[in-house]
């Protein structure tokens, strides 16, 4: 993930916003910001061809509804993942069919093309893609979030519209079920090394 980027002389999110109400091709530069990476966390959840689908749909919904967005939080990036895991939310089918046939195949066709030298993380793959699948929708959105599109218990919890608490709780049942399901002892795993198995 290339996270947040840097400063940039044109204004905050916010303030884009703000001022793409009056000049709506304004809103083209948090695209040029956040687009790589809402495609990248898509990918990895459904595949490169509905990421092409949900990103474009990300930032479609976020212009359409530009004029609720709170323009005094300085960076969009947590209400664009927000968009994302919802749009993603309503493909789950696809979703676990895809973590299914990782499970099967141990082959990630994202990671990849980004990392050829992982033998050892590829054949963990399966197991984690298995595990993956079998969490709840809401339990998979907070855990991905935090590991592929790291963002901070905070920036999820704005990004689902949830209390700070209930991620930490999500976290936590998420975490020790993968952990459970990959044979480590959850007492002794940490969310580093989950990051670390979950993406390239």
């Amino acid at each position: 993930m290339s996270g947040p980027p840097p400063h940039d002389p044109d204004g905050s999110d916010g303030r884009v916003i703000a001022h793409s109400l009056e000049q709506p091709e304004v809103f083209a530069r948090l695209y040029d910001r956040y687009a790589a990476d809402i495609h990248r966390y898509a990918a990895r959840r459904l595949g490169e061809h509905a990421a092409d689908d949900i990103t474009a749909d990300t930032f479609l919904t976020a212009f359409r509804v530009r004029g609720r967005y709170d323009t005094t939080r300085a960076s969009a990036r947590p209400w664009l993942y927000g968009i994302a895991a919802h749009l993603i939310g309503k493909q789950r089918r696809t979703e676990v069919r895809a973590l299914r046939a990782l499970a099967r195949t141990g082959h990630d066709p994202v990671a990849a093309t980004w990392v050829e030298d992982t033998e050892n993380r590829i054949a963990a793959q399966g197991p984690l893609a298995d595990a993956l699948a079998a969490l709840s929708a809401a339990d998979r959105h907070v855990l991905l979030l935090v590991a592929w599109a790291d963002l901070t218990y905070q920036d999820v919890a704005e990004a689902l519209g949830i209390p700070v608490g209930t991620v930490r709780s999500r976290l936590n049942r998420a975490r020790r079920k993968v952990r459970a399901a990959l044979g480590a002892d959850p007492a002794f795993v940490t969310d580093v090394d989950v990051a670390e198995v979950v993406r390239p």
